[in-house]
Protein backbone atom coordinates (compact mmCIF):
# COMPACT_ATOMS: atom_id res chain seq x y z
CA UNK A 1 0.00 0.00 0.00
CA UNK A 2 1.44 3.33 -1.00
CA UNK A 3 1.29 6.23 1.10
CA UNK A 4 1.62 9.98 0.83
CA UNK A 5 4.40 11.70 2.45
CA UNK A 6 3.12 13.89 5.18
CA UNK A 7 2.93 17.32 4.95
CA UNK A 8 6.49 18.96 6.92
CA UNK A 9 5.91 21.35 9.31
CA UNK A 10 8.03 24.50 10.74
CA UNK A 11 10.04 26.97 9.69
CA UNK A 12 12.21 25.25 7.37
CA UNK A 13 9.56 23.32 6.00
CA UNK A 14 7.30 26.82 5.32
CA UNK A 15 10.27 28.14 3.34
CA UNK A 16 10.51 24.95 1.27
CA UNK A 17 6.80 25.42 0.48
CA UNK A 18 7.44 28.97 -0.42
CA UNK A 19 10.58 28.00 -2.51
CA UNK A 20 8.50 25.06 -4.29
CA UNK A 21 5.82 27.76 -5.13
CA UNK A 22 7.87 30.47 -6.48
CA UNK A 23 9.45 27.84 -8.78
CA UNK A 24 6.43 26.30 -9.78
CA UNK A 25 5.08 28.87 -10.95
CA UNK A 26 8.04 29.82 -12.84
CA UNK A 27 8.26 26.38 -14.44
CA UNK A 28 4.45 26.00 -15.29
CA UNK A 29 3.94 29.47 -17.70
CA UNK A 30 7.61 28.52 -18.86
CA UNK A 31 6.36 25.03 -19.59
CA UNK A 32 2.47 24.32 -19.34
CA UNK A 33 3.13 20.58 -18.81
CA UNK A 34 6.21 20.46 -16.22
CA UNK A 35 6.34 17.59 -14.09
CA UNK A 36 6.60 17.36 -10.44
CA UNK A 37 9.91 15.68 -11.28
CA UNK A 38 11.06 19.26 -13.20
CA UNK A 39 9.63 21.53 -10.73
CA UNK A 40 11.62 20.04 -7.80
CA UNK A 41 14.74 19.83 -9.94
CA UNK A 42 14.46 23.19 -10.30
CA UNK A 43 13.35 24.03 -6.93
CA UNK A 44 16.92 21.95 -5.78
CA UNK A 45 14.62 19.63 -3.86
CA UNK A 46 13.90 15.81 -4.10
CA UNK A 47 10.50 14.95 -5.08
CA UNK A 48 9.68 13.57 -2.03
CA UNK A 49 9.66 17.24 -0.61
CA UNK A 50 7.32 18.29 -3.42
CA UNK A 51 5.00 15.74 -2.83
CA UNK A 52 5.07 16.14 1.01
CA UNK A 53 4.16 19.51 0.31
CA UNK A 54 1.57 18.57 -2.22
CA UNK A 55 0.32 15.29 -3.10
CA UNK A 56 -0.16 15.71 -6.38
CA UNK A 57 0.10 18.15 -9.28
CA UNK A 58 -3.22 19.78 -9.33
CA UNK A 59 -3.07 19.98 -5.29
CA UNK A 60 -0.13 22.30 -6.56
CA UNK A 61 -1.82 24.18 -8.86
CA UNK A 62 -4.79 24.86 -7.02
CA UNK A 63 -2.26 26.01 -4.22
CA UNK A 64 -1.31 28.74 -6.79
CA UNK A 65 -4.60 29.68 -7.58
CA UNK A 66 -5.59 30.26 -4.05
CA UNK A 67 -2.72 32.19 -3.80
CA UNK A 68 -3.48 34.43 -7.27
CA UNK A 69 -7.36 34.53 -6.03
CA UNK A 70 -6.11 36.75 -2.66
CA UNK A 71 -3.30 38.90 -4.39
CA UNK A 72 -6.71 39.64 -6.71
CA UNK A 73 -8.68 40.42 -3.49
CA UNK A 74 -5.98 42.84 -2.30
CA UNK A 75 -5.41 44.74 -5.31
CA UNK A 76 -9.56 44.90 -6.16
CA UNK A 77 -9.41 46.43 -2.60
CA UNK A 78 -6.24 48.56 -2.85
CA UNK A 79 -7.44 49.82 -6.01
CA UNK A 80 -10.25 51.67 -4.86
CA UNK A 81 -9.22 52.56 -1.87
CA UNK A 82 -9.91 56.08 -0.63
CA UNK A 83 -12.28 56.55 -4.07
CA UNK A 84 -15.90 58.05 -3.44
CA UNK A 85 -16.66 58.05 -7.52
CA UNK A 86 -17.90 54.82 -7.98
CA UNK A 87 -16.93 54.89 -12.01
CA UNK A 88 -13.35 56.04 -10.52
CA UNK A 89 -13.08 53.37 -7.81
CA UNK A 90 -14.40 50.95 -10.80
CA UNK A 91 -11.37 52.24 -13.11
CA UNK A 92 -8.93 52.11 -10.58
CA UNK A 93 -10.05 48.87 -9.32
CA UNK A 94 -9.88 47.32 -12.59
CA UNK A 95 -6.71 49.09 -13.42
CA UNK A 96 -5.24 47.44 -10.41
CA UNK A 97 -6.67 43.76 -10.45
CA UNK A 98 -5.14 43.54 -14.18
CA UNK A 99 -2.08 44.42 -13.08
CA UNK A 100 -1.94 41.57 -11.32
CA UNK A 101 -4.28 39.24 -13.51
CA UNK A 102 -1.81 39.67 -16.09
CA UNK A 103 0.48 38.17 -14.37
CA UNK A 104 -1.55 35.01 -13.39
CA UNK A 105 -3.40 34.98 -17.03
CA UNK A 106 -1.13 31.66 -18.05
CA UNK A 107 -1.84 30.13 -14.62
CA UNK A 108 -5.44 30.46 -15.35
CA UNK A 109 -5.33 28.36 -18.50
CA UNK A 110 -3.37 26.32 -16.69
CA UNK A 111 -5.93 25.85 -13.80
CA UNK A 112 -8.78 25.19 -16.22
CA UNK A 113 -7.03 21.72 -16.87
CA UNK A 114 -7.40 20.86 -13.39
CA UNK A 115 -9.13 23.63 -10.92
CA UNK A 116 -11.65 24.27 -13.24
CA UNK A 117 -13.69 27.33 -13.87
CA UNK A 118 -16.07 26.20 -11.31
CA UNK A 119 -13.12 26.09 -8.47
CA UNK A 120 -11.69 29.24 -10.00
CA UNK A 121 -15.43 31.10 -9.81
CA UNK A 122 -15.62 30.05 -6.33
CA UNK A 123 -12.01 31.43 -5.14
CA UNK A 124 -13.28 34.98 -6.39
CA UNK A 125 -16.34 34.87 -4.70
CA UNK A 126 -14.91 37.57 -2.10
CA UNK A 127 -14.20 39.82 -4.96
CA UNK A 128 -17.37 39.49 -6.83
CA UNK A 129 -19.02 40.46 -3.54
CA UNK A 130 -17.43 43.56 -3.56
CA UNK A 131 -17.80 44.10 -7.35
CA UNK A 132 -21.92 43.66 -6.49
CA UNK A 133 -21.67 46.49 -3.28
CA UNK A 134 -19.42 48.75 -5.95
CA UNK A 135 -21.77 48.31 -8.47
CA UNK A 136 -24.86 48.46 -6.61
CA UNK A 137 -23.99 51.52 -5.22
CA UNK A 138 -23.05 52.88 -8.78
CA UNK A 139 -26.97 52.39 -10.22
CA UNK A 140 -28.29 53.82 -7.06
CA UNK A 141 -26.25 57.15 -7.82
CA UNK A 142 -27.37 56.95 -11.30
CA UNK A 143 -23.52 57.06 -12.16
CA UNK A 144 -23.67 53.19 -13.65
CA UNK A 145 -26.58 52.31 -15.92
CA UNK A 146 -27.40 49.08 -16.80
CA UNK A 147 -30.69 46.71 -17.08
CA UNK A 148 -28.86 44.53 -15.58
CA UNK A 149 -28.77 43.78 -11.47
CA UNK A 150 -25.77 44.60 -9.57
CA UNK A 151 -25.23 40.53 -9.16
CA UNK A 152 -25.64 39.91 -13.02
CA UNK A 153 -23.36 42.69 -13.85
CA UNK A 154 -20.38 41.56 -12.17
CA UNK A 155 -20.76 38.56 -13.43
CA UNK A 156 -20.55 40.23 -17.10
CA UNK A 157 -17.84 41.90 -15.63
CA UNK A 158 -15.97 38.58 -14.13
CA UNK A 159 -16.35 36.96 -17.72
CA UNK A 160 -14.88 40.03 -19.68
CA UNK A 161 -11.94 40.01 -17.41
CA UNK A 162 -11.71 35.88 -18.46
CA UNK A 163 -12.09 36.81 -22.18
CA UNK A 164 -9.81 39.47 -22.56
CA UNK A 165 -6.71 37.27 -20.87
CA UNK A 166 -7.96 34.18 -23.31
CA UNK A 167 -7.74 37.51 -26.04
CA UNK A 168 -4.20 38.34 -24.95
CA UNK A 169 -2.99 34.73 -24.36
CA UNK A 170 -3.93 33.93 -28.01
CA UNK A 171 -2.15 37.12 -29.74
CA UNK A 172 -5.55 38.98 -30.02
CA UNK A 173 -4.82 41.75 -27.96
CA UNK A 174 -1.55 42.95 -27.31
CA UNK A 175 -0.60 42.85 -23.10
CA UNK A 176 0.44 46.54 -23.20
CA UNK A 177 -3.15 47.61 -24.30
CA UNK A 178 -5.13 45.31 -22.16
CA UNK A 179 -5.51 47.16 -18.51
CA UNK A 180 -7.21 49.94 -20.36
CA UNK A 181 -9.09 47.88 -22.73
CA UNK A 182 -10.08 46.34 -19.63
CA UNK A 183 -11.31 49.07 -17.48
CA UNK A 184 -12.64 51.03 -20.73
CA UNK A 185 -14.88 47.56 -21.30
CA UNK A 186 -16.24 47.47 -18.26
CA UNK A 187 -17.01 51.35 -17.66
CA UNK A 188 -18.73 51.00 -21.24
CA UNK A 189 -20.95 47.85 -20.23
CA UNK A 190 -21.84 49.50 -16.51
CA UNK A 191 -23.51 52.22 -18.70
CA UNK A 192 -20.90 54.99 -18.31
CA UNK A 193 -20.87 57.42 -21.48
CA UNK A 194 -18.01 56.73 -23.46
CA UNK A 195 -16.46 59.87 -23.12
CA UNK A 196 -16.93 60.17 -19.07
CA UNK A 197 -15.10 57.07 -19.62
CA UNK A 198 -12.35 57.67 -21.52
CA UNK A 199 -11.32 60.67 -18.71
CA UNK A 200 -11.72 58.56 -16.07
CA UNK A 201 -9.80 56.08 -17.44
CA UNK A 202 -6.97 58.32 -18.67
CA UNK A 203 -6.90 59.67 -15.27
CA UNK A 204 -6.84 56.60 -13.32
CA UNK A 205 -3.85 55.75 -15.43
CA UNK A 206 -2.27 58.48 -14.58
CA UNK A 207 -2.46 58.08 -11.04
Amino acid sequence: MTTTPAAPSGGRADVNRRRIMEVAFAELVRDPDASMDQIARAAGVVRRTVYGHFPSRDALIAALVDEAAETVADAHREGREGVTDPAEALARATLAVWAIADRYRLLVALAQRSVTMAGIKQRLAPVRKECVDLLQLGLREGVFTSPLPPAALAYVHEQSLFGLMEAVNEGALPASDAGRSAATTLLLSAGVPAGRTAEVVAAALTR
